[in-house]
């Protein structure tokens, strides 16, 4: 009876203050699930990030064998690095490679995998790198943050993609099986909200930041003409330098979401599922272990992340545009003119397609085409988007192999909400992608 009057008087208390109550320190174990989805040194500051966030939680006291890392692993010792075994996550800066365990490299980085990684599947992963899963129970803290290029409703792996309805699937799944007690995601990646909008509770105990809202581009950041790469990520630039700097035990997810939102002035960085968790310490989900400040005092006025910021899909353009300013070699320049000039004409070749495929599906309705093209609708109708997606991905472009083929797919988006269907595509498809599937769109 003395339990039943506990439980009636904190019932009563959570309805008096409308369930607005201090979290909790919780008794569980922290995991970490770090992934850069990209290859390439083109690519080269998806892994840097994702490098630095595993410095992060390195040095907070996180032990190597609850933080799982997934990466290609093709830019430490990339022929175009003239420093080997070395990476940087900004100018001058550390070496972010130093201790990163290589849990899942290579061909191993996969949607499939990074699924199995999280929600503990140790069987599936069976002689797959390193075997190292979150084997975390319903006490346990998870932080994820997933680093590369994105598209509606999908983060890109090296090879495959990551549909946000499977993320949510497998995040759910989790909470129905009692394998967290809380979770936080942070992705970088273009139209990163679109992982969360309409897919996420706001009652499971998991709490998202996205880079930029569903419709938006994420930025690169930290142009070096040394490396001919960009070294980061604006929005991880900034939550990663903020932690350096921060005494975390003492500073909230919370304060550091208005910090690194108001910072991110490239696009508008935003926050998803059961808010109320951002009253936690940042400790919480990266390490409690206090460490000597040694990061980069905040940057008034001349910030050369912002000044740098370049929409992540014009790196491959502001690169190649870098390398003919800096090039002393007349015929070298006249490669590098043609190679962007080569890219150029991708680009527009993949927009005329999907151009076509609008037509076709449409049938000619010219005011349905314009709505269709340049209206930016949510999505609500998933599988119809998904199967659409899916015949556009084998049928026309490899949407992992060709990122600048993920900026053309809000269309496809907007046909399925204006109650076109994915058999009406995917006939648009075979009629219009006669080619082989191309690979390489930059």
């Amino acid at each position: 009876m003395g339990r039943v009057l506990e439980l009636l008087k904190v019932s009563a208390l959570l309805l008096a203050v409308g369930g607005d109550v201090a979290w909790a320190r919780p008794k569980g174990e922290l995991w970490a699930v770090l992934v850069a989805g990209s290859s390439s040194w083109m690519n080269y500051r998806h892994q840097a990030d994702v490098c630095h966030a595993y410095q992060i939680l390195h040095q907070h006291g996180v032990p190597d064998d609850h933080i799982i890392v997934m990466m290609e692993d093709d830019i430490a010792y990339n022929p175009e690095n003239p420093d080997p075994g070395v990476i940087i996550n900004r100018p001058d800066g550390p070496n972010v490679y130093e201790g990163v365990p290589r849990d899942y490299v290579g061909s191993s980085v996969t949607p499939e995998n990074f699924l199995r990684v999280l929600s503990g599947d140790a069987e599936g992963l069976r002689g797959v790198g390193s075997g190292k899963v979150v084997r975390s129970g319903p006490n346990d803290r998870i932080f994820v943050n997933l680093v590369d290029h994105g598209g509606p409703g999908i983060f890109a792996f090296p090879r495959s993609l990551l549909k946000a309805t499977d993320l949510a699937d497998a995040v759910l799944a989790m909470h129905r099986d009692r394998k967290f007690g809380e979770m936080v995601l942070y992705v970088e990646a273009c139209e990163s909200g679109s992982m969360f909008s309409n897919l996420l509770p706001d009652d499971i105990g998991v709490y998202a930041v996205s880079a930029s809202s569903p419709n938006q581009p994420s930025y690169a950041c930290y142009m070096d003409e040394h490396l001919n790469t960009f070294l980061g990520d604006v929005f991880s630039i900034k939550w990663m330098e903020d932690t350096d700097r921060e005494d975390i035990r003492r500073e909230s997810l919370k304060k550091q979401f208005q910090i690194v939102r108001k910072e991110v002035t490239s696009s508008t960085v935003m926050q998803w599922g059961e808010i109320r968790l951002d009253r936690q310490h940042l400790s919480q989900f990266l390490g409690g272990k206090k460490v000597a400040s040694g990061g980069r005092r905040r940057q008034r006025g001349n910030d050369f992340c912002l000044n740098t910021a370049t929409p992540s899909y014009d790196v491959p353009v502001a690169v190649l545009e870098s390398r003919i300013r800096s090039s002393s070699n007349p015929q070298k320049t006249e490669t590098l003119k043609q190679q962007l000039e080569g890219l150029r004409q991708n680009r527009t070749f993949v927009s005329a397609v999907m151009a076509s495929l609008v037509v076709h599906v449409t049938d000619s309705d010219l005011d349905m085409v314009d709505k269709v093209m340049h209206n930016s609708h949510g999505i609500t109708r998933w599988s119809c988007y998904s199967a659409a997606l899916d015949a556009f991905d084998k049928g026309c472009f490899r949407l992992a192999e060709n990122p600048y083929a993920l900026r053309v797919l809000q269309p496809i988006v907007n046909l399925c909400e204006h109650g076109y269907t994915a058999e009406q595509f995917a006939r648009a498809v075979q009629a219009v992608c006669t080619h082989d599937p191309v690979r390489g769109m930059e």
